[in-house]
């Protein structure tokens, strides 16, 4: 190890004045066995530190055939690895110029170990969480209601640490998707409803409303239990009430009011699910009529979940829904040029706003994945490549 007199020499040689120099050196040496793969670096921005220094923790999540993403409590974060042209040195207790005291009247050595070295560092992107997967795996086994006789398969059924383990996502855009599926509770395992099922918990509660003169925007919840207890479980009636309406309190009891939109969007999916394309005309027409009294029915109720093809004759409807689209940008853009060769800008953003990042917006999208062109006065976009056939 070095004296204080031999760096003294050092500084000399190399026409450098003590002086200029902070009044701490550090004299760094390696430690035995040490080896680059002992350690990884992670570059964090102010929040992640922060998010570290509060105690709180960061998770690398993925399967063996996924890129690793890097978890908060709130936030989804890809990792890529950066190289840098100097070399990384891990030397724990060695301080920093802004940490040192500026009281130093003399010169002193410190002697600092070497733990280990990098000349790389994974770089931290955020990025939209990854939640295909988890609607995928609770779809294995949809709640169809009470089993008879009680003999409920119980297979592929998904605790919340379950999918913390598998879900590219941190967990609070894990609830946060559990209210987007409809997904509740149930023993313990987190369960989607089977869709015929839910739309007859909403059925049930539509109907007691009308048979009852309640207002959409006064739905008692005690009464609601009690009146549908007998056709099924409270937890499933209270669970489709908060799907489909907004709970409050006055004078003590809890009311809801029934959300118009989602009411009537649930309706339309129902009708389509079955039919490849239907008369737009003919789909308005049942639409009005099947959805509660009092209720409108309009077209922009179904953004993102149905499209409407108004060049042919007569108009069409279809299911389209953007969760059944490609996750990856590129993908996506082409399979939706596969379904249709130009698209308008009021067409195609519902089925690409999902893609935006947190500075994007579907303008630049679409500039970078499509082509513009202008027909009949409307501005429609086209596939920038083309399309196989």
């Amino acid at each position: 190890m070095r004296t204080l007199e031999e760096v003294q020499a050092t500084l000399k040689i190399a026409k450098l004045k003590e002086e200029d120099l902070h009044k701490t050196i550090h004299c760094l040496s390696f430690g035995e066995n040490v080896s680059s793969a002992d350690y990884c670096v992670v570059e964090l921005d102010d929040t992640l530190c922060k998010h570290i220094e509060v105690g709180q923790s960061l998770v690398i999540r993925g399967d063996k055939d996924e890129h690793a993403v890097l978890c908060s409590g709130d936030k989804t974060y890809d990792l890529k690895i950066a190289d840098t042209s100097n070399l990384l040195l891990f030397a724990p207790g060695c301080k920093t110029p802004d940490l040192l005291p500026n009281d130093q009247k003399s010169s002193q050595v410190v002697h600092t170990q070497i733990w280990g070295f990098c000349n790389s560092y994974w770089e931290l992107r955020k990025r939209r969480p990854k939640l295909r997967k988890m609607t995928k795996l609770l779809m294995e086994n949809p709640y169809e209601g009470p089993a008879l006789g009680g003999q409920e398969n119980t297979e592929n059924r998904y605790t919340m640490q379950d999918l913390l383990e598998r879900i590219q996502a941190s967990e609070e855009e894990i609830k946060a998707h559990f209210e987007t599926i409809h997904a509740c509770q149930i023993d313990g395992f987190w369960r989607v409803l089977d869709f015929d099922y839910e739309m007859k918990l909403l059925g049930h509660v539509t109907q007691l409303v009308d048979s009852e003169s309640w207002s959409f925007n006064r739905v008692p919840l005690q009464t609601s239990l009690e009146e549908l207890a007998p056709l099924e479980p409270k937890e499933m009636i209270e669970h489709c009430l908060n799907c489909y309406g907004k709970r409050y309190t006055e004078n003590d009891k809890v009311f809801y009011v029934l959300h118009e939109d989602k009411v009537c969007r649930s309706i339309a999916l129902m009708l389509l699910q079955n039919a490849v394309k239907f008369n737009l005309r003919e789909f308005q027409e049942v639409w009005q009529q099947s959805v509660p009294d009092g209720m409108s029915t309009r077209l922009d109720q179904l953004k993102s979940v149905a499209l409407v093809d108004r060049t042919s004759h007569p108009e069409t409807i279809c299911l389209l829904r953007v969760d059944d689209l490609p996750e990856d940008t590129l993908d996506r853009f082409n399979h939706l040029f596969t379904l249709r060769e130009k698209w308008t800008e009021d067409d195609i953003t519902p089925y690409i706003q999902d893609l935006c990042g947190e500075k994007q917006t579907t303008g630049a999208l679409l500039t970078k994945y499509a082509r513009s062109s202008m027909q009949n006065g409307i501005k429609v976009f086209n596939s920038r490549r083309p399309v196989a056939t």
